[in-house]
Parts: C-alpha cells; sequence; structure tokens
C-alpha cells in the first residue's frame, strides 16, 4: 500500500504522505510567534496516508450514528453535509478512529485509523517548507486560508481553498485540528518520531480556524484544548498507516 493517493470504504480521501525530515516549530524573528514553538529537526521515519481533508459531517454521521457539530443546515446555507465536524471532544476523535477501523471493508483489509502527532500533522502542513505557511506568497492567503473571520461568521465546506503543495486541503484555517499529543514544552535537541508528553491536562490543535487570528494558521502555530472541552472551531482529520 503506497499508492500516492486512496480513497477508503467511506469515501474518505487519503494522500501518501512519505517519510522524511524537517524543520518543527518556527524561528525566533518570525511574526506571531511563541516560544514554545521551539525550532528543531524531526525525522519521520514511516510514511503515511493522511486525510485530505477535515473529517466532514457526513463521515462523522456515518460511522458515529450523530452530528455533535454547531454549524448544521438551520444555520449554514444549503446542505452542511461536507462542512467539517466541530464541537466534539477529543475522545470522540479517538472513537471515531476506531469505530471506522471496524467497519467490514476497512477491518477485513486491516487497516489502522488514529489521529496524528503533532510532528505528523506539521510535517504534513509545511509540505517541504520552511515558511510561516505552506505557501510562499502571502498575497494569496485567502485562496489557501480561511481564517480571522469574525463569530458571527461560520467554517467553509471542506476543499473550498486551495491544497498545499502536497496536495492536502485546509491545513490553515476552516477549523483546528485535534492532534494525538499532550500539550508539553519542546527542545531545540533532535527528535524522531516524537509523541509528546505521556500525560496533561490539554492536547495540542493545529492549523487554526475561522475565528482566529492569522497567527493560529501558521505551520507551527501550537494551540491547545482540554480533551472534554467542545468548540464550533475545533474539529481533526484521520491518519491511516501504512500495514
Amino acid at each position: 500500500m503506497n499508492e500516492k493517493s486512496l480513497t477508503n470504504s467511506i469515501e474518505m480521501k487519503f494522500r501518501y504522505i512519505p517519510p522524511g525530515t524537517f524543520w518543527m516549530g518556527s524561528p525566533e524573528d518570525e511574526p506571531g510567534r511563541f516560544s514554545w514553538e521551539v525550532l528543531h529537526r524531526v525525522t519521520i521515519t514511516k510514511g503515511y496516508y493522511l486525510g485530505v481533508t477535515e473529517v466532514t459531517q457526513s463521515q462523522f454521521q456515518n460511522v458515529m450514528g450523530y452530528n455533535p457539530s454547531h454549524f448544521q443546515s438551520k444555520r449554514v446555507q444549503g446542505d452542511s453535509s461536507n462542512y467539517p465536524v466541530e464541537m466534539l471532544k477529543w475522545d470522540e476523535a479517538v472513537d471515531f478512529c476506531k469505530r471506522l477501523a471496524d467497519l467490514p471493508e476497512e477491518k477485513e483489509l486491516k487497516r489502522v485509523y488514529r489521529l496524528p502527532t503533532e510532528a505528523e500533522w506539521e510535517y504534513a502542513c509545511r509540505a517541504g517548507t520552511t515558511t510561516m505557511f505552506s505557501f510562499p506568497d502571502h498575497t494569496e492567503y485567502f485562496d489557501y486560508c480561511w481564517c480571522g473571520e469574525d463569530l458571527d461568521s461560520a467554517p467553509l465546506p471542506v476543499a473550498s481553498r486551495k491544497p498545499n503543495p502536497w496536495g492536502v486541503y485546509d491545513m490553515h484555517g476552516n477549523v483546528s485540528e485535534f492532534v494525538a499529543d499532550y500539550f508539553g514544552e519542546l527542545t531545540a535537541e533532535d527528535a524522531v518520531d516524537p509523541k509528546g508528553p505521556c500525560t496533561g491536562d490539554k492536547r495540542i490543535v493545529k492549523g487554526g480556524g475561522w475565528t482566529g487570528h492569522w497567527m493560529s494558521c501558521r505551520s507551527a502555530h501550537r494551540g491547545k484544548n482540554p480533551e472534554w472541552r467542545r468548540f464550533h472551531n475545533i474539529g481533526f482529520r484521520v491518519l491511516l498507516e501504512v500495514s
């Protein structure tokens, strides 16, 4: 299983992310930087498939049997099924991955789904870039990013903006995304397949959301949110392990 793209039994699309080494975090002169974004080299030793988009409301409903989202059709124009699911707790995102793997076709193929680690997420977001965003020209910001809107606005349907160089959408804005890691301090030491602290009281969220300032949509930004807290600006995307 090493195709560049893959579609599973519920029509979730994935892109293959090859192994490699990248600079995680941000340089000290990056605008909007926070002190906990310590710049360091990270090596990802194993390739993986990452969801091309954030998990949608229809995909979540299909697997879980309910839809917790604040922005359902009564709050947005038209059908909301292709909007990102949000207003869920971290453990609901984890449970989605487990239930997805238990679907008959997925189980037969022995597929393993999970949340990406913070490092895996940022590596895929950067897609070989070292700039604030995965697009080089800031004049094209709104071609790639849905961010900085007011609370009277809403997320967009997934893939409404341009993808990053590796063909992954919505890595900057739309909704922030839960990842697997607890929030913790980074160091300047090189790391290999890091997974973050073993315990904590908040989980990392990446990518920023439509209500956030532009700085929260930077590749290096490290948001944090309690596992139990539901927020209409946080969703997630799924990683499929390579067998």
